[in-house]
């Protein structure tokens, strides 16, 4: 009698999102070698353009930065570097628990206020929005203080120059032949562009599009709800978060490429001078800056159910799957 065997079946893949890992790691491979052919035009693009006497005499009438208001302020206190932490840290638990929301099917837990259970939102929704309104409150006074100090006229721009000057700084970025800057005295036009446009542009649509789409917002209002539709928010949320994703990329890799230690020292320890040398081989800000990730990173492994669950039963009744 024939012996009989059987192959052992293999165990379905595992997909993350609606790619299994080998088609993750092969897209961002080819995205990445895609980016990089892409990155190389555009440097060969703009260092022949800087060559160019009518571009580099542009670039010498608008180097990249112009002259701030006589009544502007030197140097970033230390009341701006922590806004600025907290900021990130906020930032990065809003985008961790927005992300989180959008992948999670089955929620581990739900949560509703006391006296309505009716009202129930997934543990992770309920972090996002609680985590939403530090950021918002945060935000609330980092404006307050930036107006209230003349701050403002570091991140508003205050002169049409900001345009043509910007057109410049980005010239330069993209030959690799990086302007000339001083972060403790002035910024850049393309960053004072950036900064503005995250502050008053992009803070602003992400807090209108979630509260829109949160419970606050009121449902027994037919007229409101035509006019600013759940659906309209939804598409602009998520893009304003990818927004910010893509900033903080960029912005974090510049603040590491142009002077680390200098641009460190500015942020997190309110060290600077005119002399933009100064502080340049200062290990204190770098030392700040590296707690902070610890803090953030430890934020980010702590926020989940099993500290979440307790924390939120402060604020309202928890029921777990």
């Amino acid at each position: 009698m024939a012996s009989t065997s059987r192959t052992p079946q293999r165990g379905p893949s595992r997909v993350f999102g609606a790619l299994t890992p080998a088609q993750w790691i092969g897209s961002v491979l080819l995205l990445g070698a895609a980016a990089l052919v892409v990155a190389v035009f555009v440097v060969l693009i703009a260092r022949v353009l800087v060559s160019l006497g009518p571009v580099r005499a542009f670039i010498d009438v608008y180097p990249g930065s112009y002259e701030l208001p006589a009544a502007a302020p030197v140097g970033i206190p230390a009341w701006l570097g922590w806004q600025h932490f907290l900021n990130s840290l906020f930032l990065l638990l809003v985008i961790r628990s927005g992300l989180q929301f959008r992948r999670q099917k089955r929620p581990d837990a739900f949560w509703s206020p006391r006296g309505n259970k009716r009202r129930r939102i997934s543990l992770a929704l309920w972090f996002h929005q609680a985590i939403d309104v530090l950021w918002i409150a945060n935000g609330v006074v980092y404006i307050v203080l930036l107006f209230a100090t003349g701050q403002w006229m570091r991140v508003v721009p205050t002169s049409w120059d900001v345009f043509p000057n910007a057109v410049s700084a980005a010239l330069q970025y993209a030959a690799l032949d990086w302007p000339t800057e001083n972060g403790w005295v002035n910024y850049n036009a393309l960053q004072q562009l950036s900064y503005f446009a995250i502050t008053f542009v992009a803070a602003p649509l992400a807090i209108a599009t979630g509260v829109r789409l949160s419970g606050v917002w009121p449902k027994d209002a037919p007229r409101l709800n035509r006019v600013v539709s759940a659906e309209w928010a939804r598409r602009i949320h998520y893009p304003v978060m990818l927004f910010f994703v893509v900033f903080i990329a960029v912005h974090v890799f510049l603040v590491l490429a142009t002077g680390a230690l200098r641009n460190l020292n500015h942020m997190y320890a309110a060290r600077g001078a005119v002399d933009p040398d100064a502080f340049g081989t200062d290990p204190t800000g770098l030392l700040l800056f590296a707690a902070s990730l610890l803090v953030m990173a430890a934020a980010w492994i702590a926020a989940r159910p099993t500290l979440l669950i307790p924390l939120a039963r402060l604020f309202g009744d928890v029921k777990q799957r």
